[in-house]
């Protein structure tokens, strides 16, 4: 790719298969891929168990943490593709928690304003694919993979975020988009689902001569 490079971003609620799709579109294109952070959170399973108590440390985490890895991307000098954004914990998950009563108006509002000084420094990704998936199609994915935090997760919570992503990619104009729905596609068992995505992505990008040689 010589000097050229491009940021991907890949969005959706929990139990869309971002993080799944976000290593498969890294390894057939060979970008460097970063993930959020699950397993090393130390605020997750406390989260789950009193959502009020932990939700504005759990939501700085996240965005301290995806700060930094989104600067790292653009600082670098390789193509990658980011799953989750810093984006989605404004738009999406601090904005369910604050509606919903479980964060305090003086930490959404201070959260908010951090958000947008952070954001007005960083280059946005030059495409957001957005993995949309039904409720249903959600709660069968979390049970399948089997995450014990997250199996007593309300079905309005999920709902919730799901109406949250749909009102934020419709607004999104920072950059180009790509709405994916994929409660019928199995991209993981079907190559043929895997390589429609990549066909779409490719599609969506200017630099499309980077995949000539593909």
């Amino acid at each position: 790719m010589g000097t050229q490079k491009i940021f991907i971003a890949v969005a959706g609620n929990i139990g869309t298969g971002k993080t799944t799709l976000t290593q498969m579109l890294a390894d057939r294109f060979k970008w460097d891929a970063h993930f959020e952070s699950v397993s090393d959170n130390p605020y997750l399973s406390d989260f789950y168990n009193d959502m009020k108590r932990w939700s504005f440390p759990l939501q700085i985490y996240f965005m301290t943490h995806r700060v930094g890895a989104h600067q790292r991307i653009t600082d670098g000098t390789a193509s990658a593709i980011q799953d989750r954004t810093i984006y989605e914990d404004a738009n999406i998950f601090a904005r369910n928690l604050f509606e919903q009563g479980l964060m305090e108006e003086r930490d959404y509002r201070n959260y908010l304003e951090v958000y947008r000084v952070v954001t007005s420094a960083l280059q946005p990704p030059v495409l957001m694919i957005y993995l949309r998936k039904s409720l249903g199609r959600l709660k069968e994915q979390i049970k399948k993979r089997g995450r014990d935090y997250e199996q007593d997760m309300p079905s309005d919570y999920l709902s919730n975020l799901n109406r949250y992503y749909d009102e934020w990619i419709e607004r999104y104009t920072i950059g180009k988009k790509l709405v994916i729905d994929s409660d019928d596609l199995d991209f993981v068992a079907n190559p043929e689902d895997f390589d429609s995505i990549c066909d779409r992505v490719i599609g969506s990008l200017d630099q499309q001569d980077l995949f000539l040689s593909r």
